[in-house]
């Protein structure tokens, strides 16, 4: 029988907050029961495993960022959309490093909600280009291009990757300027 007052969502809450403090591999269902003050065959009325547990956390994250990054770009478009969505997308995954950590191990095995997660994420990023016109293929091409960009900020700065004496968001908005700059002149298809 579950614990009175455990559900799924106060488990993935704790979950994260783990995964925040310690980083996502330090998240078992030993350390998890042990911060719930459940014992661990308790969380299998809520999760089948660990992996379960990890694609349930990977969803939660993916719908904590569009909610944060849709949040940042209502009543924007154009250029200050795409900015707003990716300052937004920095601040979450500092905030919550272990959370955000989660976001790019996704398991690679299909889970429904993950992909209706996924795409939630997909479609806020599409919402944001249609100014550009670039055509359906080039958009993809142009998402690729800002998520690469956005995490690869986001994961170089986790990791201590930035040691220069340069502030690593003047180098974010001068990247991202260059990446603006590109959208306004490549209204022509990339493929011949």
């Amino acid at each position: 029988m579950a614990k009175m007052g455990l559900d799924r969502h106060t488990l993935l809450v704790a979950a994260a907050e783990i995964a925040d403090e310690s980083g996502l591999d330090s998240l078992t269902l030993a350390a998890l029961a042990q911060k719930l003050k459940v014992r661990s065959p308790s969380l299998y009325n809520h999760v089948n495993g660990l992996p379960d547990l990890r694609a349930a956390l990977t969803v939660h994250c993916i719908r904590l960022l569009v909610e944060t990054t849709r949040d940042a770009v209502i009543g924007k478009t154009g250029d200050d959309a795409i900015l707003s969505l990716c300052g937004a997308y920095l601040r979450f995954a500092r905030s919550r490093p272990g959370l955000y950590e989660a976001f790019y191990k996704v398991n690679t095995q299909r889970h429904e909600e993950l992909e209706s997660a996924k795409q939630e994420l997909l479609n806020l990023f599409l919402r944001i280009m249609e100014p550009y016109g670039l055509g359906e293929t080039e958009t993809l091409h142009a998402i690729r291009g800002l998520r690469s960009l956005l995490h690869g900020f986001a994961s170089l700065e986790q990791h201590g990757g930035f040691q220069m004496d340069l502030k690593v968001d003047e180098s974010l908005e001068y990247v991202l300027r260059a990446f603006l700059e590109g959208l306004h002149t490549s209204k022509k298809p990339i493929h011949k």
